[in-house]
């Protein structure tokens, strides 16, 4: 499929006032994210595929010297590696047992009252968010391992009508409050990431971990108040109060012993990176802190370094983010984006600054439906609707570049499949599978209402 897609876009007549080396390589660039869909081969190795076969025919620079320093350019993207050092961070939450403790903590205070359980989720996912730039790790595999127990504590069980007793609900919170954190900080979606170097590679607009956070900061804070709530409205459990959970909880923490050296060590080291990525990064680049905070958990063996080596995960976003950011800034370069901005903008013309906001945003949106993956989602329409975003009057780039890379973690609430941990909680059985598509689109259009009503005027209040 990714074969033919490409062929078939190759094959057509060049559009007029377009290069055929830029036509090409958008049919190569269709053909990779095509790949990425189907996967006949593992993303990473196909996006290198593709930035090699680019550099070999030399669609995007002229020489071979210069086209090789086209393909490793993405190696040397700085967001790129400052997702990867989060990871690592995700490995010492897993190694020493911190990111279990802190959510077993938080159930034993808050977890008398179904509601109070919820909150205790979502403080959970909260803390892990800013060092677990994988949702599926830090959803799937921290918060869902702790509170998958739970339910069958009250007779709560999956695939039965007794799911709704308590698990239906908490399930369902816990896949919701994830994707809100995703959008909140640059390192808890890896996506994001990716998104940061699109806006740098076509725009030029830098934007640092801390000008990402505030400028989210108040739509996430309120959403992560109104979920929890609004889920108990509209999806209710029937067991209101959870006396067991506080209990069960204690016992799990009784059971894992005093809290280590090696999860104090982390600690000290994950505020020590949060520090620097918030007020030091004039001094010292966000990803050398992290990569720095990375070194020191290897020297005070909070991880050992065969951990490091070994977390394929890892090392296979670097390569795969790399790689994309590499062929995302071959569209630029070739002016191919420029082209599509030109053709498609006039049709934007004559709206109001804020319903072409609506309206760009929306779209951008609500194409996630067709989208199995937020990364591809990225990489395919972040450059085009940036392109296009930019040639309207009124809105700084700035602006534009966040307004529409927050939308990445919210979009994947529309489906059982917009992002990588709603496979764990759809497998879990615990919620329908209508439920599922009833409640996306629900929360799918609080999101976005509550998103544009909120940080609209927030950012031009920043100044951004």
């Amino acid at each position: 499929m990714p074969l033919a897609v490409g062929a078939a876009i190759a094959l057509a007549p060049v559009p007029a006032g377009l290069a055929p080396n830029a036509w090409y390589f958008f049919a190569l660039f269709a053909a990779v994210i095509a790949g990425i869909i189907t996967e006949p081969i593992p993303p990473a190795a196909v996006g290198l595929a593709g930035v090699v076969l680019a550099a070999a025919l030399g669609l995007v620079r002229g020489t071979p010297g210069e086209s090789a320093d086209w393909a490793l350019s993405g190696f040397a993207n700085t967001t790129v590696w400052l997702i990867f050092a989060a990871y690592m961070f995700a490995v010492g939450y897993a190694k020493t047992g911190l990111g279990r403790r802190i959510a077993l903590q938080l159930i034993r205070a808050l977890g008398r009252r179904t509601l109070g359980l919820a909150y205790a989720i979502t403080l959970a996912d909260l803390v892990l968010a800013p060092f677990t730039p994988s949702i599926t790790a830090r959803a799937g595999g921290t918060i869902y391992p702790v509170i998958r127990s739970i339910p069958e504590l009250y007779g709560s069980r999956p695939n039965d009508p007794s799911a709704r007793k308590i698990g239906s609900y908490l399930m369902y919170t816990a896949t919701s409050i994830t994707l809100i954190t995703g959008s909140m900080f640059i390192t808890a979606l890896a996506p994001n990431a990716l998104a940061i170097a699109i806006i740098f590679e076509n725009t030029k607009v830098q934007i640092s971990w801390w000008d990402w956070f505030r400028g989210f900061a108040p739509v996430g804070f309120v959403l992560l108040a109104l979920v929890p709530v609004l889920l108990y409205k509209i999806y209710p459990p029937e067991i209101k109060e959870a006396p067991e959970a506080p209990r069960w909880a204690g016992a799990e923490l009784q059971a894992m012993g005093p809290i280590s050296r090696k999860e104090i060590t982390l600690l000290v080291l994950v505020t020590v990176a949060l520090t620097l990525w918030i007020g030091a990064s004039h001094r010292i680049e966000p990803a050398m802190a992290a990569i720095l905070v990375t070194t020191l958990m290897v020297m005070l063996r909070v991880v050992s370094w065969s951990d490091v080596v070994e977390y394929s995960q890892a090392w296979n976003v670097l390569i795969w983010f790399a790689t994309l950011v590499t062929l995302a800034g071959g569209l630029a370069e070739t002016g191919f984006v420029a082209w599509l901005a030109r053709s498609i903008a006039p049709a934007l013309t004559g709206l109001s600054v804020y319903a072409s906001i609506v309206a760009l945003v929306g779209v951008f949106y609500v194409l996630h439906y067709f989208f199995a993956s937020i990364t591809a989602h990225t990489a395919t329409l972040l450059p085009v609707f940036l392109a296009i975003a930019v040639t309207i009057p009124g809105v700084s780039p700035m602006k534009w570049a966040l307004l529409l890379a927050y939308s990445l973690g919210l979009m994947g609430i529309l489906t059982p499949y917009g992002g990588g941990h709603q496979a764990i909680y759809y497998g879990s059985g615990f919620v329908k599978g209508r439920d599922f598509w009833v409640l996306g689109l629900v929360l799918g259009v609080v999101y976005f209402v509550a998103y544009i009503g909120i940080v609209v005027p927030w950012l031009d209040y920043l100044g951004f």
